[in-house]
């Protein structure tokens, strides 16, 4: 069964950090690229990241690059998701989602696989 549980949410202030973890079993991890996306309460679902967990290669989206990285873990199967210097407009739900191939795309919604069931981050102002 293809499980992928999210984890590291919380509330925190602005210009904190938190780091999420997105941990996977039940495929074949290098076979996937994953994203990070997020839902804010009364707006679209934005990608935030994607990693190729294949040969690492990540993107970002404008709004978070410089500020988020996003690696991967291969023994643990897991992609995490550092957020540094988090802002208000931060705050959302946020889930990881997993695509079969080598490449990733950070807005590529509809192309995913698998999605986990998310965790709420709060950045408080």
């Amino acid at each position: 069964e293809v499980q992928l549980v999210e984890s590291g949410g919380g509330l925190v202030q602005t210009g904190g950090s938190l780091r999420l973890s997105c941990a996977a079993s039940g495929f074949t991890f290098d076979d996937y690229a994953l994203n990070w996306f997020r839902q804010a309460p009364g707006k679209e679902r934005e990608g935030v990241s994607c990693i190729s967990i294949s040969d690492g290669s990540a993107r970002y989206a404008d709004s978070v690059k410089g500020r988020f990285t996003i690696y991967s873990d291969k023994a643990k199967n897991t992609v995490y998701l550092q957020m540094n210097r988090l802002k208000p407009e931060d705050t959302a739900v946020y889930s990881c989602a997993v695509e079969y191939g080598l490449g990733c795309d950070v807005e590529n919604y509809y192309g995913m696989d698998y999605w986990g069931k998310g965790t709420l981050v709060t950045v408080s102002s």
